[in-house]
């Protein structure tokens, strides 16, 4: 029988090869050395985050990714500004289009696996370019300093396109740069870069939004119409400042439910932080013993966030590019004049100055922030209707019930993408087991026996799983959480510790027992 022809992303081969990329070690890395090169990217991270970009207005910059900042991973203005929004949608892409079957390639086989790889690498300059170019054109505004200076030897147009080309390659030295350390990470660290800049950035994020000091608007004096952004900071300056009556009249409600950071969201982002702890630690654990050593048995763990938190990951990064290009699309004169979708208020509308649509479909598919966004317009549409833009409580109730099913039907495609790829479906999971020589008790020593008792499993907990991270990050998001880190942001980064807590106590037991490298997959 004739082979099957070969994809036609071998022929983009000789150009991906060539891509700048981080040289697997040739072999075991111990573990300090693993450790030391998580924190050295993590500190580097850092330090990204807060080198702005040459040339740019800072004053006039519009963030269009408000929002998710916390979740992307990025910093407005900064080299991470693009955070990794380009490496996600460059891996829901091409997820997409290898589950769709668009792409021909098996993921089983070591040569197509290394093409997929290769193409995800230079999908994910496209999506750079792609994220930049449009933002630089709109909302990062360059320097009348740097214009000035490149009109000087190009003239006023030339001036200003030079300066705008400026931005974007200092952008793209940014992202690239993000996609080498997660790669440092992946190959020399433990776990993943993304999921490691991820946590530190909804880190920060909680940390400054419960204990701030400054004023909500830095550029005005603290007052009580302009308390401290930190939860713990304006709760205790609400208290010592108004009289009892106000307090009884409006304090407490503003205390408690209305931005920034009411009391509620802190509250809530430290039941989810144990809700997820203990949701994390739910497994199946089926029973394994080595085929010809008695005596030895271990057990294999189906956890019930089987998929882990990759799937709210690629949700979060499809609603960002929405937002993105609905803001594009109705703001930017450039764009406004594209047939049926320039300019057009059902794709979604915003209020001049602001990333956070006011209707449209962008707004249906847009994160409620807290409940001061959906549930007091719901209770008292007359007094608290402005909170949602104007919306009556039906157009609410739609809004939050859009947007946490598509968070919860997104997640469970993406889970199902998530474990087809990366080797976790029941027949890549057999072959595993079997060729590390365990069996189940009971069973006859047969990659087919064992494929059809994880059918049972392993297909069933992946729906479970994309629905629960997906419902746990949409329902965060309606209780809401300080620091703008968004529920998917506080969801992600619980888990994300939990399981580099993990991968470090198995780093440590394969240093200890070399020969479970073996079946852990390790050098």
């Amino acid at each position: 029988m004739a082979d099957e022809p070969k994809s036609g992303l071998y022929r983009l081969k000789p150009l991906t090869d060539r891509l700048p990329a981080v040289s697997r070690p040739e072999g075991h890395v111990h573990f300090r050395t693993k450790m030391m090169w998580v924190i050295l990217i993590l500190v580097f991270y850092f330090v990204m985050t807060n080198v702005f970009i040459y040339g740019l207005d800072q004053k006039n910059t519009v963030d269009m990714f408000a929002q998710y900042r916390a979740i992307l991973a990025g910093s407005q203005g900064s080299l991470m500004h693009l955070g990794i929004g380009p490496i996600v949608t460059g891996s829901i892409i091409m997820q997409l289009f290898v589950g769709a079957k668009i792409i021909k390639l098996d993921l089983k086989n070591d040569e197509d696996k290394a093409v997929y790889q290769s193409t995800q690498k230079f999908l994910v300059i496209i999506m750079i370019i792609v994220e930049a170019v449009p933002q630089v054109f709109g909302y990062l505004v360059p320097s009348q300093t740097l214009v000035n200076g490149m009109a000087g030897f190009l003239g006023a147009d030339g001036g200003l396109n030079m300066a705008r080309l400026i931005i974007i390659l200092q952008l793209f030295a940014g992202s690239y740069l993000v996609f080498l350390m997660d790669e440092v990470v992946s190959k020399w660290g433990i776990g993943s870069g993304v999921s490691l800049f991820i946590a530190a950035g909804v880190a920060e994020a909680i940390f400054t939004g419960t204990l701030n000091w400054n004023a909500y608007d830095s550029s005005a004096a603290l007052s009580l119409s302009n308390p401290p952004a930190g939860t713990i900071p304006k709760t205790i300056y609400i208290i010592q400042n108004m009289p009892a009556s106000g307090l009884v009249s409006g304090g407490y409600e503003r205390i408690l439910l209305q931005n920034p950071n009411p009391m509620v969201a802190l509250i809530g982002t430290v039941a989810i932080f144990f809700f997820v702890a203990y949701v994390e630690s739910v497994r199946i654990e089926l029973p394994l013993a080595h085929g010809t050593a008695r005596g030895a048995r271990g057990r294999y763990p189906i956890k019930l966030i089987y998929a882990s938190n990759i799937p709210v990951i690629l949700m979060a990064a499809v609603l960002a590019n929405v937002s993105m290009f609905a803001l594009l699309l109705y703001g930017n004169p450039a764009f406004k004049g594209i047939p049926l979708v320039g300019g057009q208020s059902w794709l979604g509308y915003y209020q001049p100055g602001t990333t956070y649509p006011s209707g449209g479909l962008a707004w249906y598919l847009s994160s409620p922030r807290g409940l001061s966004d959906w549930l007091l317009p719901i209770l008292s549409p007359d007094r608290y209707g402005y909170l949602a833009s104007g919306h009556d409580a039906l157009q609410v109730g739609v809004h939050v019930l859009a947007y946490m099913g598509v968070m919860i039907i997104g997640s469970i495609i993406f889970a199902k993408f998530w474990i087809e790829t990366t080797n976790m479906g029941p027949e890549a999971v057999a072959k595993q087991i079997e060729s590390s020589g365990l069996q189940i008790p009971g069973f006859r020593r047969d990659p087919r026996v064992l494929k059809r008792v994880l059918e049972r499993y392993i297909p069933v907990v992946t729906v479970m799983s994309g629905a629960m991270v997906g419902a746990l990050a949409a329902g965060a998001d309606l209780i809401g959480t300080v620091g703008n880190a968004s529920g998917t942001g506080v969801l992600l980064a619980v888990g994300i510790m939990i399981q580099l807590y993990e991968a470090m106590g198995k780093e440590q037991m394969m240093e200890m027992h070399p020969v479970l490298r073996q079946f852990f997959g390790g050098e």
